[in-house]
């Protein structure tokens, strides 16, 4: 079944690429990660080289696809992407290749190893997978960021977990086991955002993603633009529990808890980059 289909041939080479991916679904919430990709993208010439066909993979009674009307006033249908765009970055330390899509209903080994061969294609050196998860933690603090690879090599170099989770997955779980099979270095990167919200927007968790990202990879990531939205939804978070008196006593025990408590958390020393290049250059050189 040939569900991908690629631009690649007139595309000139990029410098160490490296995916990142994030796709709105469970493992999505409040479109966080997805929303964090999204802004990698946005100022730049993100050039789209790929794109899944979305017919197998989607109930559309679930993932309905839309009616919109184009600049010509003419009715358009648009289906679920999922795009990869090349975003590139003069002097710094990678390209990117960018997964902003949607999690799939079906056939996820299928549309796995669509991905897998794109990052093949492109030569990327490492697969990059964003997430968000609902936790019992306070929107008044700082989001908390986790790290975890089954690379050994990686673990050691970022100071990483190996994933200890069992239990019903999703597309990044399936992804990040073939990716193994493949020989792909591989990173999952999730960010803690507060479940008493909802799906209710949360910047502050996609621009925690960002400057993670940032701090590992060497490029920027445009966090700063999401300072504004942040703050606009700092407050509406922060007038919605004030007018719930059980939600505010609800917050100020998380946040005494988060206080005598800090969870692991992906390290941001000034040295993280480095390690990361070191070990990729150690794979580059690596004779197997």
């Amino acid at each position: 079944m040939n569900v991908l289909t690629t631009a690649f041939d007139e595309l000139a080479a990029l410098h160490r690429p490296i995916l990142v991916l994030a796709l709105r679904g469970l493992f999505d919430i409040a479109e966080v990660a997805t929303d964090a990709v999204d802004t990698l993208a946005e100022g730049r010439v993100a050039t789209v080289v790929a794109s899944i066909d979305p017919d197998p993979f989607y109930d559309f009674t679930q993932e309905r696809p839309q009616v919109v009307m184009d600049h010509a006033e003419m009715r358009q249908v648009q289906w679920p992407e999922n795009e990869f765009r090349v975003a590139r970055f003069p002097g710094g330390a990678h390209d990117l290749v960018l997964l902003s899509g949607v999690e799939p209903h079906l056939r996820y080994a299928t549309f796995a190893d669509a991905i897998i061969r794109v990052a093949t294609e492109l030569s990327c050196e490492m697969v990059v997978t964003l997430g968000a998860a609902p936790e019992a933690v306070p929107h008044t603090r700082a989001p908390n960021v986790v790290g975890s690879s089954t690379n050994d090599g990686l673990v050691r170099a970022l100071g990483l977990s190996r994933p200890q989770y069992q239990g019903v997955t999703g597309l990044v779980g399936v992804l990040q086991q073939r990716l193994d099979a493949a020989g792909i270095p591989a990173v999952s990167i999730r960010v803690g955002v507060p479940h008493y919200l909802g799906n209710a927007k949360h910047p502050q968790a996609s621009s925690a993603l960002l400057r993670h990202l940032e701090h590992v990879l060497g490029v920027p990531t445009g966090h700063a633009a999401l300072n504004e939205d942040a703050m606009r939804w700092r407050s509406l978070h922060d007038e919605a529990v004030a007018e719930d008196d059980q939600a505010a006593s609800y917050v100020d025990m998380l946040e005494r808890d988060h206080d005598r408590r800090m969870e692991a958390a992906m390290p941001s020393a000034d040295d993280l980059a480095a390690e990361l290049e070191k070990f990729l250059r150690e794979q580059r050189d690596d004779p197997e």
